[in-house]
């Protein structure tokens, strides 16, 4: 401590020390980020890279976006590139699966993707489909996104998941991200992609604040679409969860560790091409499978991932039958008593991760 201090002495006021081999100096390090700025870096760096990007929906240009994720855009790229619509989904809609058929890339956003009933012509006839039955001479490569799944108090007309809706159309991707990586680097894969994406995000998540590493503040930073992400690793049940349900997987996991439970928890990230391989090699690990969704339980995401692990040679791990935690198979409620009921809680996943242990 002596000679640290004479060292101290030693440096002129003003002047830092050079660096010495030895010690290590402070590098960028990790910040914190919200889904909501991580989404907005992800459309401003994607404008400023590609001339056909442009952003289109209900008040995403002068009034900055209903969620404000749109933020500044349309004073920085201007009426051309960000541009207000009618509140017509299946109008600005179509308008944009037409500029993506002709080689733009639009970014479509819906207010929230229970809207997108308005347009799912569009989406599913139109954009999804046009790449196949063209023989693959006309890609559609646009982005749909927005807030899905419940948010807190709008009841039953605002509050489908639609994973599951969307993960049945062959001709789109699905993605469902988690933090602000996932976000920003899911939302400019997606935009690079040439096939139509629907990026399905959660509005509970805009205003929370994730750790965002060095390497995902690069402009040169995605997310591949496909790939799953172990947010924890574990030995005795597997976990799987998309968006907001994987905070509540890791919460859970923390809680159950405390009894000598592990719990490996996989973030989706993409539902359609889902990463199964990701999942089986869990389940070869851990030999039991819980899967958590806030959508409802008929033909849902972890429906799909338990037909597909009983179908493949994952099946012949498993210790116990898989189990679903999802949502209430209701339409959901205003209350908010009723709406805590109807969403998966952490007390839901630990009750499910004891019973497939018997524990």
């Amino acid at each position: 401590m002596a000679a640290a201090g004479a060292l101290r002495l030693l440096v002129p006021r003003g002047r830092l020390l050079p660096p010495r081999r030895g010690l290590r100096l402070s590098a960028p390090a990790a910040i914190q980020v919200t889904v909501r700025d991580a989404l907005n870096q992800a459309l401003d760096e994607e404008l400023e890279r590609d001339e056909r990007v442009f952003l289109l929906g209900e008040e995403v240009a002068q009034y900055d976006g209903a969620y404000k994720i749109s933020r500044g855009l349309w004073k920085k790229y201007g009426d051309k590139r960000i541009i207000d619509t009618p509140i017509s989904e299946m109008g600005f809609t179509g308008i944009a699966v037409g500029a993506a058929m002709a080689g733009l890339r639009p970014v479509c956003e819906f207010m929230t993707f229970n809207f997108s009933m308005q347009a799912i012509d569009q989406v599913i006839n139109s954009a999804a489909k046009t790449c196949y039955m063209s023989a693959g001479t006309i890609p559609v490569p646009i982005v749909f996104r927005g807030p899905n799944g419940a948010s807190a108090g709008v009841a039953a007309q605002h509050s489908q998941c639609f994973a599951a809706w969307y993960g049945h159309c062959p001709g789109l991707k699905v993605v469902s991200p988690w933090s602000s990586e996932d976000a920003k680097g899911l939302l400019k894969a997606s935009i690079r992609d040439d096939n139509p994406v629907v990026m399905l995000e959660n509005e509970l998540l805009y205003g929370v604040p994730f750790e965002m590493s060095e390497q995902a503040q690069s402009k040169d930073f995605v997310v591949p679409i496909g790939k799953a992400k172990i947010e924890r690793e574990g030995t005795h049940v597997t976990l799987v969860a998309h968006s907001r349900p994987v905070g509540h997987c890791l919460e859970a996991a923390s809680i159950l560790a405390k009894e000598g439970v592990e719990c490996e928890v996989i973030n989706l990230r993409t539902i359609r091409p889902m990463d199964i391989e990701t999942v089986e090699a869990s389940v070869a690990k851990t030999n039991h499978l819980v899967t958590v969704e806030g959508g409802w339980p008929q033909f849902g995401v972890g429906s799909e991932i338990c037909a597909r692990i009983m179908e493949g040679p994952a099946f012949n791990y498993l210790d116990a039958p898989a189990v679903r935690v999802t949502g209430a198979d209701v339409p959901m409620p205003y209350a908010k008593i009723l709406e805590d009921n109807c969403i998966p809680q952490v007390k839901d996943i630990i009750f499910a991760v004891k019973k497939t242990l018997n524990i």
